[in-house]
């Protein structure tokens, strides 16, 4: 399929916002993990 210089760049933009939105999402899962760790590691017995 061939795609004009306009349609390149809207694919661009698209492909960028995409990975904008993707990375806000990882560093809420990665933050999200984090507390859910240290939930579990304060609810663990000592000693382990």
């Amino acid at each position: 399929m061939e795609l004009t210089p306009e349609q390149l760049v809207a694919e661009f933009q698209d492909a960028v916002m995409e990975l904008y939105f993707a990375r806000k999402r990882i560093a809420l899962l990665e933050a999200e993990n984090a507390e859910l760790k240290a939930r579990l590691d304060a609810a663990a017995p000592a000693g382990g």
